[in-house]
Parts: structure tokens; sequence; C-alpha cells
């Protein structure tokens, strides 16, 4: 067992934890923070992304040890009570939902890439959540989710 501590969405955690446990299943089973969702385990969906010191991770992929001083952001951080994020509340506004299982991770996607560049392009947008899967029905209201952040964040 080994204690680290963390910023969890502005909270600091101490945790002590097996050096073999993943951030996404600290997150999920001892913080109860469930947004970031279980996927493919391998990386490969972005399901479990969370932002960690300002850069989209695959949750599942680290080792919760690794995280000692980290500042991670999870989905449910975004909120202030019932006020939602800018791109929270975007996608909403363009029915970038669908069945929401890829919701979180699209979400922090779209968060971080507005981060480092705010004049994203289409192009740029599709690339950025490249290695966040949907199921459902496709990635065009996602896309206009996180453009219209943007055009809203320009002025």
């Amino acid at each position: 067992m080994k204690t680290i501590q963390v910023k969890v969405n502005g909270y600091v955690e101490k945790l002590t934890i097996a050096p073999n446990r993943t951030l996404l299943d600290v997150l999920r089973e001892d913080l109860a923070l469930t947004g970031a969702k279980r996927g493919c385990e391998a990386g490969e969906c972005g399901a479990c992304t969370v932002i960690v010191n300002g850069r989209p991770v695959n949750s599942c992929m680290i080792l919760a040890v690794e995280m000692d001083g980290a500042e991670i952001l999870t989905i449910e951080g975004l909120s202030r009570g019932t006020q939602l994020d800018d791109m929270q509340q975007s996608f909403i506004d363009e029915f970038a939902l669908q069945c929401g299982y890829c919701t979180p991770g699209m979400i922090l996607m779209g968060k971080a890439l507005l981060a480092e560049n705010l004049q994203p392009t289409e192009e740029t947008v599709r690339e950025y959540i490249g290695g966040n899967l949907c199921r459902c029905t496709g990635y065009e209201n996602i896309i206009k989710a996180i453009l219209a952040v943007a055009a809203a964040r320009k002025g």
C-alpha cells in the first residue's frame, strides 16, 4: 500500500492504495466519482477520460500511485451546484448527449482542446476527439457542441 495526495475537482484527497490499482478504479470505487466510465480498459475508447494536470488522459491506463501531487478534474468537477459548465450546457443545447456513456469523456476532451486552442477548426476537433469512441450515432452534434463553445468564448 502507498499513500498519495491528490487534488480532485478542487478537493485535496489523501489516499492509501494498492500499487496495482488504476486511476479509474480509485476514482470510481474510492471516491465515488463514477462519471469516468469503464469502457475498453485498453485506452482505446476514451470513456474513462479525465484531465490530469491540464491534459486529458485515459484513467484506465494510469496507475493511481503515479498521481501523487496531481490535480485531477473529472466530469463531476465541472458544474458548480446546479450551474453547468459551458461545455456541458452546449452538449445539451446541441443534442450531443446520445446514450451518455461517452459523454463525460467527450466533454472533458472538448474542455482540454479549448484550453489549448481557442479557435479550433472542425478538422481539429475531429482529430482531438479521435481517441474517444461514440457507438450511438456519430460525432456531428458533439463537434457542433465543442465548436459552439469556442465561438461563444470568442465573442
